[in-house]
């Protein structure tokens, strides 16, 4: 058996062996929050430990817990630059990534990246190299960015409902921090969560500006800082903050509609450029699988290298063009 087969298909299995242990320690964050919570309500029920008490815990148990591989995290803490950056794109995904597990599948993307390349396109060394560096760093950097678009898109849905219940608590007489942590226990994920973290953060003597601002800044959605900047002006300078609250929320509303309704007026534009963007290389694959040898001429003459290049590059051209004409922003 050729030797260049056997690397590749030990680089694939160790690739999917580091990716599926990576995956596994990024997607049990949210079981394992909720072994804690039962947990922590056991105790309370059982000892009578102080609530305070059992949510400091939790809080340093979290803290130990999101960091998978020590000597990893430090190492990428120590060399990697804008490390405030990534953290706070990490968290906008809701799961408890690592810097050593983001890392981690970095470098088997490369690794796959770069033996599929050299070893079975037999590209150049350098221009395998080239291609994985930028898989190994654009996949997952689009990954995470549409896991955090996908939560803040469950964000957005709900959130009015939750501006809708703070209404009613303040009609009722509450104050405003019960309010918020009356949302922290009735709304679904992620509201609930980031609600959750504010009423925490007002338990253990935060400011309530200070706490919302953090999470404005976690989660940099407009919409939730039209939320802080409204109650932030009804502290300074009075008024009705239910009435206020209540307009928020109808205006946060019809953003959603309009969003929603240019979404389905752009679709055909949107499909054409998925059926466009898709289309060359779904020939490709047909026409290799009744003749090989006529597209592998692509990757072994220097002018087909060169032509697929070009083609490669337009291509790219197009798709970023064509997304961009259909991208509104409100």
């Amino acid at each position: 058996m050729d030797i260049g087969i056997i690397v590749v298909f030990i680089g694939i299995v160790a690739t999917l062996g580091c990716a599926g242990f990576a995956l596994h320690t990024a997607l049990s964050g949210p079981q394992r929050q909720m072994q804690r919570r039962a947990e922590t309500l056991r105790m309370r029920l059982t000892y009578g430990v102080n609530a305070k008490t059992v949510q400091a815990a939790t809080r340093s148990v979290k803290r130990v817990e999101a960091t998978s591989m020590p000597f990893l995290d430090r190492l990428i803490k120590r060399v990697m630059p804008r490390q405030a950056l990534l953290q706070s794109r990490l968290a906008r995904t809701g799961y408890n990534i690592a810097f050593g597990t983001y890392v981690l599948v970095n470098i088997a993307i490369a690794l796959v990246a770069i033996l599929v390349a050299h070893f079975i396109t037999e590209l150049p060394l350098m221009l395998s190299l080239l291609i994985s560096i930028v898989a190994g760093i654009g996949i997952p950097h689009l990954a995470i960015s549409r896991l955090a678009q996908r939560r803040n898109n469950r964000f957005i849905a709900i959130f009015p409902d939750a501006i809708d219940l703070i209404v009613r608590g303040l009609k009722s007489g509450l104050p405003v921090t019960e309010s918020i942590g009356a949302v922290g226990k009735e709304m679904a994920d992620p509201v609930g969560y980031e609600f959750n973290t504010i009423a925490d953060s007002l338990k253990f003597g935060k400011p309530l500006e200070q706490a919302l601002w953090e999470t404005a800044t976690r989660l940099d959605l407009q919409e939730f800082k039209f939320f802080v900047i409204s109650l932030s002006v009804q502290r300074e300078t009075g008024g009705n903050l239910g009435e206020t609250l209540a307009n928020l929320s109808d205006i946060l509303r019809r953003r959603r509609q309009m969003r929603l309704k240019i979404k389905a007026m752009s679709s055909e534009a949107r499909a054409s450029a998925y059926i466009l963007g898709s289309l060359p290389f779904i020939m490709f694959g047909i026409i290799f699988m009744l003749n090989p040898g006529y597209e592998m001429e692509l990757f072994t003459d220097p002018r087909g290298k060169m032509m697929l290049g070009a083609g490669l590059s337009s291509m790219g051209v197009g798709i970023a063009v064509m997304a961009k004409m259909v991208k509104f922003e409100i």
